[in-house]
């Protein structure tokens, strides 16, 4: 698991994981295993990643919404970012599909 709920401690009692050691723990991955990344892989950068991703493989605003945490549906579109062809191919196959639905009506 990426974040982590509890963290055990060495007695066995356990406590909630803070922002501090889930920013050290994504620093020291970052620098073990993605040296060219240090200081610009942030939480922050990846909740942005993550909810790109999730959209463009077709999860809907409001899914997105209740995965962030937002209250607010366009606090969660700020942090989905689309390559602009995927745009361009939306609108493209938007329009064949609207010339399909209309073919054969004007006559």
């Amino acid at each position: 698991m990426l974040f982590l709920s509890e963290r055990k401690n060495t007695d066995g009692s356990a406590r909630r994981v803070g922002d501090d050691a889930l920013r050290n723990g994504l620093d020291n991955a970052v620098e073990a295993h993605l040296p060219g990344w240090t200081d610009k892989l942030t939480p922050h950068a990846l909740r942005h990643f993550c909810a790109s991703q999730l959209y463009g493989n077709g999860l809907d605003l409001i899914a997105i919404q209740e995965v962030l945490g937002h209250s607010w549906i366009a606090t969660a579109m700020r942090y989905i970012h689309v390559q602009q062809t995927w745009v361009e191919d939306a609108w493209v196959a938007g329009m064949e599909r609207a010339a399909k639905r209309l073919e054969g009506l004007a006559r």
